[in-house]
């Protein structure tokens, strides 16, 4: 089917999740499925932030296979492809819906929804939703068999596993970040995060107490948070900062392929959004999720969710510890007590980060999951 050709359209809003996860599915659509795609996108400097080789100045670029193209506000006349992919909600323009309704064969047209445990999920994924002549389908990511799973490359997991296996490759990689390997005893974290008002107590925490921490964090992440806590200002040219027990790198923003790296290098991540959140999932390593803040607090019902479903096979101890921590960090506060009551259950989850994450693939990934339902679709329209 590598003639069939791919629309997938993707409304940065104010963080890099969703570029983050349209750029990987369309990688893989390419690289594995062998399908033509499009990706239509309003901001080319976020876009270029997470892939430094697209040309943030340029309306239409070629990239690892795809076309690239600045969505704009005036959108020009194009025939539609075979799928179209309406990424979280963002809304197709009003005369591409029109030219999708004047194909012969209508497009599959897929709205690809935020990534959620909550249960009525898996009764709404695939779900059609009539508009005219055309029909929308909600196609929901999700960690279980009845929803379409999540973005996972084939190769992945062995990647993952021989990086983690091979201490020269770990070494290459601090290496090429100017940072020394891990000493023994220190605990090496990744921090990417929304503005938090829990930083400064988990700051506070990390230089008081008596395990070494290395954390690393990508410029622009909380950047009032840290100048107020070293008392000095956070730029360019200021890389390490240091306080009791805690030193900090600032570093930029790594491309996909070694983002994925430092995930797997790090003791303890620190994730935002939806991207990044898989990502550290497929790491096999403890991590904390920010999940992204709505006024309405629908967003903890969403993280109660993810808890509920990752720690149901915890001992009790560990997942009170897990809970309170994530928690903390997503608004409740952190307590005094919360890093060390983490450290203390930090073995366990560990043990729960691996058994979970050797659980997950046994769904299909989410790229081989649509390919397989728009297949579907096709087929049934073609045959009609």
């Amino acid at each position: 089917m590598s003639f069939v050709t791919w629309d997938i359209f993707c409304r940065v809003v104010d963080n890099f999740g969703d570029i983050g996860v349209c750029w990987r599915l369309a990688r893989q659509l390419v690289a594995e499925h062998r399908f033509n795609v499009r990706l239509w996108v309003n901001d080319l400097e976020t876009f270029a932030r997470i892939s430094p080789a697209v040309e943030a100045t340029l309306d239409r670029q070629a990239l690892d296979g795809i076309d690239i193209y600045r969505w704009r506000e005036r959108f020009s006349d194009i025939v539609p492809g075979d799928v179209v992919i309406e990424a979280f909600g963002c809304e197709l323009p009003a005369n591409f819906k029109r030219a999708m309704a004047e194909k012969s064969k209508a497009p599959a047209w897929i709205n690809l929804e935020y990534l959620s445990a909550e249960s009525w999920v898996s009764g709404t994924h695939g779900l059609p939703s009539p508009h005219g002549a055309l029909i929308k389908y909600f196609f929901f990511p999700g960690f279980v068999t009845e929803t379409g799973g999540l973005l996972r490359e084939r190769d992945l997991l062995d990647k993952r596993k021989r990086f983690q296996a091979e201490p020269v490759l770990q070494a290459a990689f601090w290496q090429s970040l100017g940072i020394a390997m891990p000493q023994p005893n220190e605990l090496r974290v990744s921090l990417f995060c929304y503005e938090n008002p829990a930083l400064p107590a988990l700051l506070q925490q990390w230089s008081r107490g008596t395990t070494p921490v290395t954390c690393l964090v990508p410029k622009g992440t909380a950047t009032k948070a840290l100048e107020e806590f070293f008392a000095a200002p956070i730029c360019e040219s200021a890389q390490i900062f240091t306080a009791g027990k805690l030193t900090l790198h600032l570093m930029p923003f790594l491309e996909h392929e070694r983002y994925d790296q430092l995930l797997w290098a790090c003791d303890l991540n620190f994730v935002r959004g939806e991207d990044s959140f898989v990502r550290a999932q497929w790491a096999a390593r403890p991590f904390v999720w920010h999940i992204y803040p709505q006024n309405d607090n629908a967003h903890r019902i969403k993280l109660d969710a993810f808890l509920a479903l990752f720690c149901s096979h915890m001992p009790a101890a560990s997942a009170d510890a897990l809970r309170s921590f994530w928690r903390g960090w997503n608004g409740d506060g952190l307590a005094p007590t919360a890093w060390g009551e983490w450290l203390e259950s930090r073995a366990s989850i560990a043990s729960q980060a691996s058994h979970w994450v050797e659980a997950l693939p046994r769904q299909a990934d989410l790229a081989t999951a649509l390919v397989n339902f728009t297949s579907d679709l096709l087929k049934y329209r073609v045959s009609t």
